[in-house]
């Protein structure tokens, strides 16, 4: 009769060991599982006049990806008034770039606003290596990553034709001006070029023709976006 009640007992405590583990591993898998972890994270590149606003758009809108635009995020931070917008808004002022810190502080807020978040798009950062390391340091402190980095290329050529073409509804002057649309264009090229390399190092950075239907060019990147969501 001991023997039995012993046996019973051991059956008692190796259930509660058995309910106590599933429990407690349920609640790390849900804590570690808070940015999801097979969240797809995408950095557009495209100079001036590539179309990529139109596309970034439409990946958004297919793949449910939440758009982080630098400069959104400021404007959104100073109107806010949050310590980081008025951070930020201090060194505008001063006619000053704002330090690579404040903006990362604010993708950390973006970040930890959205982790329900299938995915972000990143637009108009990284645009340095040290920026690049920064926001890879971010995303992996939250159990994710950079999944591709996809470029636009598109002759100069063609790009001046497209910007000079827009300039005559656009009302911008910095479409107008052919000199000013080649500057920009050497600009974007060089500051992009070491962030590309810098990328390129993990296999990440997929080059898309840029020229063509604004379908053809959605398709392309769609594909290199559903290779890699597969893989």
């Amino acid at each position: 009769m001991y023997s039995q009640r012993l046996e019973v007992g051991r059956l008692v405590q190796d259930v509660r060991k058995i309910v106590n583990r599933f429990y407690y591993s349920s609640i790390i898998f849900v804590d570690s599982s808070r940015f999801v972890t097979k969240m797809f994270n995408l950095i557009l590149f495209g100079p001036p006049g590539s179309g990529k606003g139109t596309q970034s758009e439409r990946l958004i809108e297919k793949y449910g990806l939440i758009h982080l635009s630098t400069g959104n995020l400021l404007r959104e931070e100073i109107i806010n008034q949050t310590q980081l917008g008025l951070e930020a808004k201090s060194y505008m002022e001063k006619g000053q770039l704002v330090p690579d810190e404040v903006v990362i502080g604010m993708i950390r807020s973006a970040l930890r606003s959205n982790p329900e978040a299938k995915g972000f798009l990143f637009d108009g950062f990284p645009r340095t290596v040290a920026q690049s390391e920064a926001l890879d340091g971010l995303l992996g402190e939250n159990n994710t990553e950079i999944s591709a980095v996809l470029a636009l290329d598109v002759t100069e050529e063609q790009l001046v034709e497209r910007l000079l073409n827009r300039g005559k509804t656009s009302g911008r002057s910095d479409d107008t001006n052919e000199s000013i649309i080649r500057a920009r264009i050497t600009e974007y090229e060089n500051k992009t070029a070491a962030v590309a390399k810098y990328y390129e190092a993990f296999d990440k950075v997929v080059r898309i023709q840029g020229e063509g239907s604004i379908d053809r060019i959605f398709d392309s990147l769609c594909k290199e976006i559903d290779l890699r969501k597969v893989a």
